[in-house]
């Protein structure tokens, strides 16, 4: 059985016919190199390094992991389609080591092409993006009947929980988290990925208490300047207008939410909601912006202005992407090159006690009896081609194994409650749009097929 995927057509894709080489060559001098080099010369050297041939020498990438060699310590999430675990690693170089391991279902994941397609981006997504403030996958692997991603572990929990007991941020401490938030969008934007989810369920902070985006389920690669999708995905409190309406999207609704989460932290609730999903969408594509009197005039114009409905009026939706946004005053304080280096100190800084702490995490899923469930059914050969290539071990990893080889030798707005913090995408069944989060079911479940209908004939409507 073929694996059959959808095909978006992009707005504004190029190909270039006929592309040259010529750029590529180097005008060197003669002189400059030498051209009879003595072989013999150079192997007696002591420059030279000996490694004795090997199947661990030549080939030193093959680490085979799987279930066995992680021990389950903690339940950190669960939903319809598998299980987040806090793990620790009992065999290999990092032994001992705790991770996060995200486990999927593939005969659940099958059953939609579109969450097929999600899920294999979200893995190569994760292999390609190395950023200080996004979430490292260490390994990904498979059995007959489930997908695993074993990630770094963030010990400091939700941003969500850190708003959730302060009720709101001051200014400099918004600024931080924005800050490094920034960047990571700004990283994935130049790599043509956009990230179409962010509210602080989804941003955990690491044990220093600095910012790495998690969940990349609902990602869109391939999006580069004047290049729209017209996919109806995201969390509808922070869901950008031109999402809603369907008119084509692009990297600037990742800065629609990025104002939406700043409203979050400023005010302990996003700018627009209602008691249900027609009547907050309704005040997403109408609604007058109140801005609170105590904000300073340079986090009400930034609010503002992330805040346009209309796309080209958006601070960051021109081809300088995130500059913009972070010359803004609001940020003028900010040495970004500070930032990048981790050099900032965060605001909290998570009180834990060891390096597999999960107290920051929801106990409701911590004082479970962690089980990974056993696969009622294995898919077929030509099933399981569809995740070929999703096996993976970090660089880091294979470099520690090279080297070695070669040794060896409060409660905050309660207008807005849980169930109303919903992800959409456009899976049917109940997709849950996976996160390492402590809350991970919360706010996460899709619309019934019904109800899809029922949001976008109202947003196209509106």
């Amino acid at each position: 059985m073929a694996g059959i995927f959808d095909i978006e057509l992009h707005d504004g894709d190029n190909v270039d016919q006929d592309e040259s080489d010529d750029d590529d060559i180097l005008e060197v001098a003669e002189s400059e190199y030498n051209t009879h080099p003595d072989v013999n010369e150079i192997l007696e050297s002591e420059d030279v390094e000996r490694v004795q041939l090997s199947e661990q020498t030549v080939n030193p990438s093959d680490e085979k992991v799987g279930p066995k060699d992680f021990e389950l310590c903690k339940i950190l999430g669960e939903g319809g389609y598998g299980k987040v675990f806090q793990v620790r690693k009992v065999s290999g170089k990092d032994k001992g080591s705790i991770f996060a391991m995200k486990v999927l279902c593939k005969a659940s994941i099958i059953r939609n092409q579109k969450d097929t397609a999600h899920t294999k981006a979200e893995r190569n997504i994760l292999e390609a993006v190395k950023h200080p403030f996004i979430v490292n996958l260490i390994y990904a692997f498979q059995t007959g009947g489930k997908l695993y991603l074993i990630l770094e572990y963030l010990c400091g929990g939700e941003l969500f929980t850190y708003l959730d007991r302060e009720g709101i941020f001051l200014e400099d401490t918004a600024c931080f988290y924005l800050s490094e938030i920034i960047l990571a969008l700004q990283h994935l934007h130049k790599l043509g990925i956009i990230y179409r989810d962010l509210k602080p369920e989804n941003i955990l902070l690491d044990r220093e208490g600095h910012v790495k985006l998690t969940d990349f389920g609902l990602c869109k690669e391939h999006i580069q300047e004047g290049t729209v999708t017209h996919t109806f995905c995201g969390t509808i409190e922070y869901m950008a207008p031109e999402i809603l309406t369907r008119s084509g999207h692009g990297k600037a609704v990742d800065w629609w939410s990025l104002g939406a989460l700043m409203y979050d932290m400023l005010t302990g609730m996003p700018p627009f909601t209602a008691d249900d999903r027609k009547k907050t969408i309704e005040k997403i594509l109408k609604g007058k912006l109140a801005l609170p009197q105590y904000l300073t005039p340079d986090a009400r114009d930034l609010i503002r202005k992330l805040l346009k409905r209309q796309v080209p009026q958006r601070l960051g939706s021109g081809p300088e992407d995130a500059e913009q946004i972070m010359n803004h005053n609001f940020f003028k304080h900010i040495s970004w090159q500070d930032v990048i280096s981790r050099k900032l100190e965060p605001p909290f800084k998570p009180s834990l006690k060891s390096a597999d702490d999960t107290s920051q995490f929801d106990e409701q899923f911590t004082a479970t009896v962690p089980v990974d469930s056993p696969v009622e059914s294995t898919l077929s050969e030509s099933a399981n081609l569809i995740f070929e290539g999703f096996t993976y071990v970090a660089p880091s990893v294979l470099e520690g194994l090279y080297s070695q080889s070669k040794n060896s030798r409060s409660p905050r707005h309660q207008s807005l409650s849980s169930s109303h913090r919903r992800c959409y995408s456009p899976a049917a069944n109940n997709r849950l749009s996976y996160q390492l989060q402590s809350r991970f079911t919360r706010g996460r479940n899709s619309l019934e097929d019904s109800e899809m209908m029922d949001v976008a004939q109202l947003s196209e409507h509106l």
